[in-house]
C-alpha cells in the first residue's frame, strides 16, 4: 500500500521521501562513528564492543538466516567466509581499533569516505572495470582529502598515525564485503543476517575465553546504549533505511548520500566528544565528500545549464 502510495506521488514528493529514507540511514552511520570513539576511549574495550554488537544483531537475524538459508549456491564457502569476515567482527575490531586512536573527523574521511576508492581499486583489479570521468575524478578527490588528513605526519608513526592505518586497512578490507555482495546478487538484510551471525559464531567464542564477562564491568546505561546502537540501529535499522532509499531513489542516487557521513560525523562528535576538525580538516572533509557523491555516481550540473546561469 505504501509503496502505491510513493509511486504515485509527484517527483518531488518521491525524491523528498527518498532523500528521507537516505539521511535518516547516513544519520546513524555517522553517529557510530562518534558513540563507538565514545564507547573505546570510556568504559568499554574494542573488544567488548565487538561482542555486544554481533551478540545483538546476530541474535536478531538468525530467524533470517534460518529462513533464507547460508546462501552457499551463490557464494560458495570461501566467499561466505569472505563475507562474513569483511564486514563482521574483524572489520569492527580494526575500524573501533582506529577510532581508539583518530580523531572522529579523521576516521570519517578515511573510514567511509575511502571505501568507495577501494571498492573501485579491488573493481578495476580483480574485473578491469572501467569508470566514467566524473567517478574518476571523485576518486581522486577523496585521495587527496585523505592525503591531506594524514597530512606531514604520516610517516612519524605515533598514536594517530597509526589510527589512520588502521582505518584504512578497515576500509579496504570492507571493500571485499561490497565486492563479493555485489558478485552474489544477494539481498542487503540476508547479507547482514549472515555477517552478524556468523560473526556471533565465530567470535562469540573467543570473546568468552579470552575475555569472560570483562565487558559486564561497565555501567550498564554504556552497554544498553551500545548494544542498542550497534546491534540495532547500525546492523539493521541503517540498514533497511537505506535500502528504502535506494528502492526509491535508484542505487546511484541513494549511495550518493553516503558523501554526507564524513561532515555529518565531524558535526556530531562536537557535541559527544568535544572533537573541533581544524580548518584544514574542514576542507578535507569537503573535499572527500565531494568525491563521495561524484564516485557514488551522484549527478553534476551539465554544462549547458550552467551557461545559462
Amino acid at each position: 500500500m505504501s509503496e502505491e502510495i510513493v509511486e504515485g506521488a509527484p517527483q518531488t514528493a518521491r525524491y523528498a521521501t527518498g532523500a528521507l529514507f537516505g539521511v535518516s540511514a547516513v544519520t546513524v552511520w555517522a553517529t557510530w562513528i562518534a558513540v563507538t570513539r565514545l564507547g573505546v576511549t570510556t568504559t568499554l574495550s574494542v573488544y567488548d564492543l565487538t561482542m555486544l554488537r554481533f551478540g545483538a544483531a546476530g541474535v536478531l537475524l538468525f530467524p533470517v538466516v534460518l529462513r533464507k538459508g547460508l546462501a552457499l549456491e551463490r557464494l560458495g564457502p570461501l566467499r561466505l567466509f569472505i563475507l562474513v569476515c569483511s564486514a563482521g567482527a574483524p572489520y569492527v575490531l580494526v575500524a573501533a581499533s582506529g577510532l581508539e586512536r583518530a580523531p572522529v573527523a579523521h576516521a570519517g574521511a578515511l573510514l567511509p569516505g575511502s571505501m568507495p576508492l577501494f571498492v573501485a581499486l579491488l573493481s578495476w583489479l580483480l574485473t578491469k572495470e572501467r569508470f566514467a570521468s566524473g567517478r574518476l575524478v571523485g576518486y581522486a578527490l577523496i585521495a587527496i582529502g585523505g592525503a591531506t588528513i594524514a597530512g606531514p605526519g604520516a610517516f612519524s608513526m605515533g598514536e594517530t598515525q597509526i589510527g589512520h592505518i588502521l582505518l584504512l586497512s578497515a576500509a579496504f578490507t570492507w571493500a571485499g564485503y561490497a565486492i563479493v555482495l555485489r558478485a552474489s546478487g544477494l539481498d542487503s538484510l540476508h547479507a547482514a543476517a549472515l555477517v552478524s551471525t556468523g560473526s556471533l559464531i565465530l567470535y562469540g567464542p573467543v570473546y568468552f575465553a579470552f575475555h569472560g564477562l570483562h565487558g559486564m564491568d561497565a555501567p550498564l546505561r554504556d552497554i544498553v546504549i551500545q548494544t542498542l546502537f550497534q546491534g540495532v540501529m547500525v546492523s539493521i535499522v541503517a540498514l533497511f533505511l537505506f535500502g528504502k532509499g535506494i528502492e526509491i531513489l535508484g542505487a546511484s542516487a541513494g549511495a550518493a548520500f553516503s558523501a554526507l557521513v564524513p561532515p555529518m560525523a565531524a558535526l556530531i562528535a562536537i557535541p559527544i566528544l568535544g572533537e573541533i576538525p581544524s580548518l584544514v580538516e574542514q576542507i578535507a572533509l569537503l573535499c572527500v565528500s565531494i568525491g563521495v557523491y561524484l564516485a557514488s555516481g551522484g549527478k553534476t550540473p551539465s554544462l549547458r545549464i550552467l551557461r545559462r546561469g
